[in-house]
């Protein structure tokens, strides 16, 4: 049997057993004032009537509580026929609660016709009325102090049991904050574990960052020495094949003399690769 089947039996077995303690309760109430004692019995009237309205208040709360379970059983054959009985449980409810209504009218007719006799009884003569008048003051006080107790018993046990209720509220409280924690705690770990496994790439990618900018740079001077180094050496050539080309042209130097100053020129300079290139341009337009 799965819990929700369960809890509906339970549900079931206190709807029972409440039922007869409030019938027995109205029978109770029923018999107020039968007895010849109706002055004293209007002093258990109320705790009568307070018993079976406690009764009356837990079948409306078992009524809702079932109401509920019904929904969650698992096959629909279970639901019709829960359904069904909480139906019955609201009429035998109703029931119930006009039987305490005319259980209360009737107690009242016979307390009244009670303590009418009572009255006679003590307003006619004779040792018998006067020993029957102390013997109704002196329990009439007994059932007060009674009643007084027992309700004062009655306020004490609802206390306890608000208390009981309260702690208990408390502790489920404190449970699920524990839950709640626990699980805080377990995601704080992840997302600190993911922070520090982030703090060492961003870490990783400055200092990439700092070897990128480094070498940019460094790159960057090479590629502006070369330029310039390149174009120093250009100008240098340009200007000595100008040279060479109006001292030929002025009839000042030969061929020979050209020759032997090339020779120097790049001894001297160290040409690379590329310049042979400007020589022949210059042999060309000697």
């Amino acid at each position: 049997m799965d819990e929700v089947a369960q809890a509906v039996e339970d549900v079931k077995r206190t709807w029972d057993q409440t039922v007869v303690q409030i019938e027995d309760h109205i029978k109770e109430i029923q018999r107020c004032g039968k007895s010849g004692k109706g002055i004293q019995e209007v002093n258990s009237l109320p705790r009568l009537n307070s018993a079976a309205q406690d009764g009356l208040a837990l079948l409306r709360s078992l009524q809702f509580r079932f109401d509920l379970l019904a929904q969650q059983l698992p096959t629909e054959e279970e639901v019709v026929s829960a359904l069904a009985a909480l139906s019955s449980w609201k009429e035998q409810y109703l029931g119930l609660h006009s039987s305490l209504r005319n259980a209360n009218l009737q107690a009242k007719n016979n307390i009244r016709e009670a303590a009418q006799e009572e009255r006679e009884l003590l307003l006619g003569g004779g040792e018998e009325s006067t020993i029957r008048r102390r013997n109704l003051q002196t329990k009439a006080g007994m059932t007060s102090a009674a009643e007084s107790i027992t309700e004062s018993l009655r306020r004490t046990r609802q206390l306890m049991v608000q208390e009981v209720e309260r702690s208990v509220n408390t502790l489920v409280t404190f449970e699920e904050s524990t839950g709640v924690l626990k699980k805080a705690e377990s995601e704080y770990k992840g997302q600190r574990s993911l922070l520090m496994h982030t703090r060492r790439l961003l870490s990783t990618m400055q200092r990439q960052d700092v070897m990128d900018r480094v070498i940019m740079v460094a790159g960057f001077l090479i590629f502006i020495s070369a330029v310039f180094y390149v174009v120093s050496k250009r100008i240098g050539l340009l200007a000595l094949q100008r040279k060479i080309v109006t001292a030929i042209k002025s009839g000042s130097m030969g061929h020979e003399d050209v020759g032997k100053e090339l020779s120097k020129s790049i001894n001297k300079d160290h040409l690379t690769a590329g310049q042979p290139n400007i020589l022949l341009h210059v042999n060309d337009e000697l």
